[in-house]
């Protein structure tokens, strides 16, 4: 039996002549083995400070360069950095168009189809300009309506020649 030097931890361990000639017999335990596969670094979550391992294709993964523990860590941050205008549905300052139909009790049905399922009722600009937010120029729409006279420019017509 041979004594070697295991290349992580330097401790001195007996292999065997038939492991050396398989090239075996560099770790002296499956924890340095597993400790010399680690080809990544180990980084600190943004928000907890936590220290994590990432492997190197993780590491070049990241867009952002920010690494985190956890989903939850993760979502804290990004709610905290996108917001409002930093958005990506952020169109025109806010939807304070919704909140005006709201106010006025005008979102109750579907100005077409007559459906009254409010969760699936949108606000829908007559004349396409997100900030024109006169009551008259808004109309409450289900999704399916909706679709329909952005795509559909007899409907569109339709809908803008009644009010």
């Amino acid at each position: 039996m041979s004594v070697l030097r295991c290349q992580i931890c330097t401790k001195e361990f007996y292999v065997k002549p038939s492991h050396i000639k398989l090239g075996w017999g560099k770790y002296c335990s499956i924890e340095c083995r597993s400790k010399s596969q680690l080809n990544g670094k180990f980084v600190k979550c943004l928000i907890c400070n936590k220290s994590i391992y990432r492997s190197t294709a993780h590491l070049g993964r990241s867009i952002s360069g920010k690494y985190f523990c956890s989903k939850k860590c993760q979502t804290l941050w990004r709610n905290s950095i996108y917001i409002e205008d930093r958005s990506a549905n952020w169109i025109n300052g806010s939807k304070s168009y919704r909140d005006i139909m709201i106010r006025r009790d005008l979102i109750s049905n579907c100005y077409i189809c007559k459906i009254k399922e409010k969760r699936i009722l949108v606000i829908h600009h007559k004349d396409k300009n997100r900030s024109n937010n006169n009551l008259s120029n808004l109309v409450c729409l289900c999704l399916n309506c909706h679709f329909l006279v952005h795509h559909d420019k007899k409907i569109s017509d339709d809908l803008n020649n009644t009010s």
